[in-house]
């Protein structure tokens, strides 16, 4: 029997908080639309009164060309057949010590974090800690997931859990150490005699520059876990940082990764691997913009060799991330 059942006051519940993704072509334009209400997403003044319907209008506008982007990569976002992976690992690591449940509350589709609160509520627990599966703190991903989950708290009436959370990992040494482990494995890809002309690109989700300007960690948190991981791994080899994604019209975090891969090809590199830092599994960001929308820009340019560091996903020292991380943080 799993020691914390006996001497810490029962099953724990940790609720994985996630982005999600369309399960379907029919489901993109209800998952834009689920993002775009979101008013962490969209935050104007006096946005309450016409969010809804703004929200709706990029929906419509962009569900054709992001229903082109899944097709490319299989009709449907993998994120939650990866994330169940990740719940499951992390669950039988917990429970060499804690009678632990751990389920999955997506942002902007299914299961969403009434869904995740039904399966707690059905386990009998009563305990939760909340883990992020953004290892950085942004009001926009972090923070409107467990904004949600207030939401849903207060709703349904359920003022009896007790609930912790991780606030966020993006220096913790095992994160890190997952990081280097993959970032060597797209290296090993590489003739042994060509790695020394091999430029890594690390890639993080952008964000407007009014959010970071307004207070927000993101970018800083971001550029401390990329300097943490080039000590750690000591590669020898030049690296950039560079952010994708861009929405909108605002002005977002520079440089793009297309505007990197331009640079890097007008200085002549031939050889560049893309880490996708910010990004625990894959989806569209990195199946689409980095994998073949990137790609095809750098052959396009000139650069001959163009990798993707492996997403983490079940890697084992980011699910021990977790691990540490859920039991640092149990509900008393």
């Amino acid at each position: 029997m799993p020691r914390a059942a006996e001497n810490n006051g029962g099953k724990v519940g940790v609720v994985l908080l996630q982005l999600g993704g369309p399960d379907s072509p029919e489901a993109v334009e209800p998952f834009l639309f689920n993002l775009f209400a979101d008013p962490d997403i969209i935050d104007l003044p006096l946005a309450f009164l016409f969010r809804r319907r703004l929200a709706a209008f990029i929906a419509r506008r962009r569900a054709p060309r992001v229903r082109g982007y899944y097709a490319r990569i299989g009709g449907r976002s993998p994120i939650l057949k990866l994330t169940r992976r990740q719940a499951a690992a992390l669950e039988g690591a917990l429970r060499r010590d804690i009678d632990a449940r751990v389920v999955i509350a997506m942002r902007y589709w299914h299961p969403f974090t009434e869904e995740a609160l039904d399966d707690l509520l059905a386990s009998g627990v009563r305990r939760v800690v909340l883990v992020p599966l953004y290892p950085h703190f942004s009001k926009t991903t972090t923070g409107s997931s467990v904004r949600e989950w207030e939401r849903v708290l207060r709703r349904r009436g359920a003022a009896d859990f007790r609930v912790t959370r991780v606030r966020e990992y993006f220096e913790h040494p095992l994160y890190i150490a997952a990081l280097v482990r993959n970032i060597g494995i797209a290296l090993a890809r590489v003739p042994e005699a060509d790695r020394r002309a091999v430029h890594l690109i690390f890639s993080a989700h952008g964000t407007p520059v009014s959010l970071v300007k307004a207070g927000d960690p993101y970018k800083s948190q971001i550029e401390r876990t990329v300097a943490a991981v080039v000590a750690a791994g000591e590669f020898g080899i030049p690296h950039r940082l560079c952010f994708q994604s861009k929405v909108g019209p605002q002005r977002w975090l520079e440089p793009s990764l297309n505007a990197t891969l331009r640079a890097l090809a007008a200085e002549g590199a031939s050889r560049v691997i893309v880490v996708p830092v910010a990004f625990v599994s894959d989806h569209s960001e990195t199946l689409w913009e980095i994998n073949i929308e990137a790609r095809a820009e750098a052959h396009t340019l000139g650069i001959p060799y163009f990798d993707m560091m492996p997403a983490l996903h079940t890697a084992p020292e980011y699910i021990a991330a977790l691990r540490d991380l859920v039991m640092e943080n149990l509900p008393q």
